[in-house]
């Protein structure tokens, strides 16, 4: 039952004029004179979508604003984005409109791995040839990480090599910003999309899983 406290009624006015802002100056200076407007117009009703959205996807979580500049050549110290996750499913709002998607973005080594193995299998890798074509005649873009040359040891005429080479797969659809960002169909909008990728996420968590090695 969503409350109140809960309802998502679309991102604020300020939403994109602040991530705007923020690609001219990223900096802590006009971080903390705007942080009002980040936490009214931004991280609140991405909460609220996620929490709309938990019943049927699962718990969802907002990713940290700071950028992880430790081994970054660019210092800039904010993410131009807001990016909320119920795995595998994601969403993400900035300057550019809104983002949902739903995969695997990038895969450590033994996902790759199971991946190959699973696509290399012409029952399960043609099962998700399909999954994707119904993917992109709901609208959403095939994307993710990829080799440019096949990977070693495969046949140069495997019938699945474009999907060998994957070391990432997810589907998105984006929209740029319109009044459909600052209203309640922004949710309907998320909705729709993770659910058309939800076949997608499905292969993946029976056939990839999460990486099993430690973290570093």
């Amino acid at each position: 039952m969503t409350t109140s406290a809960t309802r998502f009624d679309g991102f604020g006015d300020g939403a994109v004029e602040f991530y705007d802002g923020l690609l001219a100056d990223n900096s802590k200076a006009y971080w903390t004179d705007q942080r009002e407007v980040y936490e009214a117009h931004v991280r609140a009703p991405m909460t609220a979508l996620l929490a709309e959205l938990e019943e049927e996807f699962g718990p969802g979580k907002i990713f940290r604003p700071y950028r992880d500049v430790r081994f970054a050549k660019d210092k800039s110290p904010y993410k131009t984005h807001c990016g909320g996750f119920a795995p595998p499913y994601y969403v993400q709002v900035g300057p550019d409109g809104l983002l949902a998607a739903a995969g695997y973005y990038g895969m450590a080594p033994d996902q790759v791995a199971r991946y190959r193995t699973a696509v290399d299998d012409e029952r399960r890798g043609e099962a998700l040839r399909g999954i994707l074509q119904a993917a992109e005649k709901a609208g959403l873009t095939v994307g993710g990480e990829q080799l440019r040359t096949r990977p070693k040891g495969t046949d140069p005429d495997h019938p699945r090599l474009d999907l060998l080479r994957h070391k990432g797969l997810m589907v998105a659809r984006r929209w740029p910003p319109d009044d459909a960002l600052h209203e309640r169909t922004c949710l309907d909008r998320v909705r729709r999309t993770w659910r058309a990728a939800r076949p997608l996420a499905e292969w993946l968590a029976d056939h990839v899983g999460p990486s099993e090695q430690p973290r570093r």
